[in-house]
């Protein structure tokens, strides 16, 4: 028996949800974002086996949310286009808007804490061209070392200790990290914060941040 044409479209739709359906596939999603990955480092970023880590790789292909190419034997996966991390980001607005325990969550990552707003990416990109911000970026050092915001400096939330005598009380700081789904950066705002330090997170995080055109720099810390 043969489907309508809006039941037909209508799978298709389904099938790009089903895709965002789970959260080893979400968390997939994260580290492409912040660049291209074979299969092998994906798996040790995400703690998938090899074998899980393709199934679902091969889920996100079907639905067009991530392509490959071949690097010799080595498949390299990315995101499609920017409209899959558009995608990522609005998944997670509708969630803190409606669901009570998301908002449950992140009030537990920052110790209870009312969190300030978060700085917008124009908002830093201007105190960046000022001199009156300090821009902390708290992923692991590889992927720091592969892209950050120019003059940033780079501790994870558990190293912040390493940075902190070199942060001015009186000065403010902006806490990033890999971008929509990832708690680094407030677990990070309420570390400093308890340090008596002005620290706020970015809106967003270094993919939607050189997404936007604005300058990225490559090194180690």
């Amino acid at each position: 028996m043969s489907i309508s044409p809006k039941t037909a479209l209508l799978e298709e739709f389904a099938l790009v949800a089903r895709a965002l359906s789970a959260p080893a596939r979400l968390s997939i999603l994260e580290q492409l974002a912040q660049g291209e990955r074979g299969v092998e480092a994906l798996s040790e970023k995400t703690g998938l086996t090899l074998a899980n880590c393709s199934q679902h790789l091969q889920q996100l292909r079907r639905a067009g949310l991530v392509t490959s190419r071949r690097d010799g034997k080595a498949v390299i996966y990315r995101l499609s286009d920017a409209k899959t991390l558009e995608l990522m980001d609005l998944l997670r607005i509708v969630a803190e808007r409606n669901l009570a325990q998301v908002e449950r969550i992140l009030r537990g990552l920052s110790g209870g804490e009312n969190l300030p707003e978060p700085v917008s990416r124009a908002d830093l990109a201007a105190r960046l061209a000022e001199g009156s911000v300090t821009v902390l970026d708290v992923r692991p050092a590889d992927e720091y070392a592969a892209g950050h915001i120019p003059g940033a400096l780079n501790a994870t939330v558990t190293d912040l200790d390493q940075v902190l005598t070199t942060l001015a009380v009186d000065g403010e700081v902006v806490a990033y990290c890999r971008g929509p789904y990832c708690v680094y950066a407030h677990q990070a705002v309420a570390a400093l914060r308890r340090h008596g330090l002005n620290a706020r997170r970015l809106e967003g995080g270094l993919p939607e941040w050189r997404e936007e055109g604005r300058p990225v720099v490559s090194g180690e810390r």
